[in-house]
């Protein structure tokens, strides 16, 4: 495998976790679940500016092999897993927060020796 692929497969599986965050986001803001619609609506923005956010994290200092980046984007399985655990929404049938976990994971953990590999001789690390 090339030494670049890992983390090719991480940013993008991080990527596409932002990416359904958003969505969810945007889903949620629209379409609020029965209820208090205002709190909903609320938090669905919240959610939606997460996205991008985590997203931007991903693409840009993660991608770079920044460590805060990788310790930062830990907050994704942990989100979805308060998710899953405590049964919050959207949706009900919760496959979708398996499966961000996993993506989640496999995105921080595929390219873990890009980050923590020991400095090389002669250059500085810029972590």
């Amino acid at each position: 495998m090339n030494s670049g692929t890992p983390m090719r497969i991480g940013w993008i599986c991080l990527a596409a976790v932002s990416a359904g965050i958003l969505g969810f986001g945007i889903v949620v803001a629209i379409v609020p679940p029965a209820g208090d619609a205002l709190l909903y609506r609320t938090d669905a923005l919240a959610t939606a500016g997460l996205g991008p956010l985590g997203g931007l994290t991903a693409v840009l200092p993660f991608r770079a092999g920044e460590r805060w980046a990788w310790f930062a984007l830990w907050f994704y399985p942990l989100f979805w897993l308060a998710h899953l655990i405590f049964r919050l929404p959207p949706g009900t049938d919760h496959v979708h927060q398996i499966v961000f976990i996993v993506l989640s994971l496999v995105g921080l953990l595929a390219p873990v020796r890009s980050f923590f590999r020991p400095p090389v001789e002669g250059h500085h690390a810029r972590r």
